[in-house]
């Protein structure tokens, strides 16, 4: 049985102690363990193995153009206001389509469908009713609005119009990027948007009969303090969304150059993160929201709160989702997709995405197919970062091994957090404590079997 609360609990001086680097589990093994020996033949043949299963599927298109750069941004974007290099792109996405469309039945539906970026809302709306029509070309989209299609948008590239036309095109579910509304805050990133941008955007869906509306926020940036952005905080809770991603900054100027533009001695220190934090679940629990984990918030009625206290939500490169059983068909630049026992990865420059397709070949340069420990290990992460709970026994059953036996240095590593009040365990059930919800990184780490590799953790952003 699921652990029914969902409430986000801080103890500071166990996030003292158990603050350290690691990996965010929307994949395992991650992204980190693909190589170069898994290309467009393995995933072919990935790709024609699953339709055996009769497995839905789940679409995401990349569109990595930002017409300004956010200075906190570690995404895969192409940074430009020439709004022609759009077209050419999307002539190459509609080719990879045709390739990758090729390689699975046409009898699956496609349950989930995701525009992310980059700007999704960078292309013009000609532009997405003609990759939507083209996705309808190659792929078997649902036209009851039964499917969980989903775009994220910035609200400084929209319209109303604009929203209307992606409703009307098939979209139901809308994430907007906001971050933060104080005026010192967004020139310090160079994200400059007004709170009538942002919700108007936020209206305008809701009056289309969008279904589920989420605000993407982040914490830790520069020159915010925990009053300064309860004030946004707050104002975010008046609009009343579905969802809330409150995202802690992750200030890795080594790896991702905009960061680079933002002046360290401006930050927050981690006590005042800390506070923020605090107030951040104080808030959104005196308004409704509990805490699905891993930064997101929901209403209680939310498909993701529902789905965890049924011990059905999931988790994968898109974050977490109710859609466990679907194959995930990446296309675009950088794009990771899930196929099968397989995770594989398109080109990362635009140069090379569009040599790969227009030699008539996928875009696919690395990836991993699963070995039966990795499987079993990511299906014992998934139970525990998505629904806090983990039936031993159950878990036994299915992969056919006595957990105890399999995992006892795991369970060893795990007492000094059931000492320490993170976890309950006894010999059947793991169950997450509220304290350890915040840290349920920590937890999963124990049965990553790769972190123990040197340099692993050196990869990962801080876990608080």
């Amino acid at each position: 049985m699921p652990n029914m609360q969902q409430t986000l609990v801080l103890d500071q001086e166990l996030i003292s102690r158990y603050d350290q680097s690691g990996p965010r589990y929307t994949s395992y093994p991650t992204a980190v363990q693909f190589h170069e020996g898994f290309g467009p033949a393995e995933y072919r043949a990935a790709a024609r193995a699953s339709n055996a299963s009769g497995r839905p599927l789940s679409l995401y298109f990349h569109i990595p153009f930002c017409d300004t750069v956010c200075y906190y941004c570690a995404c895969n974007k192409v940074v430009t206001k020439d709004r022609s290099r759009a077209q050419p792109y999307l002539d190459r996405l509609y080719r990879e389509m045709a390739m990758q469309s090729e390689l699975f039945d046409d009898t699956r539906p496609v349950e989930q469908l995701h525009w992310g970026g980059g700007t999704p809302t960078f292309i013009s709306e000609e532009q997405m009713r003609e990759l939507m029509a083209e996705t309808a070309r190659h792929f078997r989209l649902l036209d009851d609005d039964s499917g969980e299609y989903s775009i994220e948008i910035d609200p400084r590239e929209v319209t109303e119009a604009t929203i209307g036309v992606l409703r009307e095109i098939g979209f139901n579910r809308m994430s907007l990027g906001l971050q933060d509304l104080d005026p010192k805050v967004q020139q310090a990133v160079n994200r400059i948007q007004s709170a009538q941008e942002t919700f108007g955007a936020l209206d305008a869906a809701r009056r289309e009969g969008f279904r589920s509306i989420s605000v993407d926020l982040i914490y830790g940036l520069p020159f915010q303090t925990a009053t300064s952005f309860v004030a946004t905080l707050d104002r975010v809770i008046e609009a009343a969304p579905d969802r809330l991603s409150v995202f802690n900054y992750a200030h890795l100027p080594e790896r991702f150059k905009p960061q680079r533009r933002i002046n360290e001695d401006e930050l927050p220190s981690p006590d005042q993160k800390l506070d923020m934090l605090q107030q951040i679940g104080e808030h959104l629990a005196a308004a409704g929201y509990v805490y699905i984990g891993m930064d997101h918030f929901a209403r209680p009625d939310d498909e993701l709160a529902l789905a965890q206290r049924e011990g059905q939500l999931y988790r994968n490169f898109q974050g977490y989702s109710t859609h466990a059983h679907c194959d995930l068909v990446a296309l675009g630049v950088t794009s990771i997709g899930m196929v099968g026992n397989t995770y594989a990865q398109n080109m990362r420059t635009l140069d090379e995405y569009y040599a790969r397709i227009d030699a008539g070949e996928l875009a696919v340069f690395r990836g991993i197919e699963l070995t039966h420990d990795d499987e079993l290990r990511r299906a014992v992460i998934t139970q525990l970062i998505c629904n806090f709970t983990l039936d031993m026994d159950a878990v036994g059953r299915e992969w056919d091994i006595r957990f105890a036996d399999y995992f006892a240095g795991e369970l060893g590593r795990l007492q000094a957090m059931a000492r320490d009040g993170l976890i309950a365990i006894d010999d059947r059930v793991i169950d997450v404590l509220p304290a350890g919800r915040l840290l349920i990184r920590n937890i999963c780490m124990v049965f990553d079997r790769y972190l123990g590799a040197a340099g692993q953790t050196a990869r990962f952003s801080k876990v608080i």
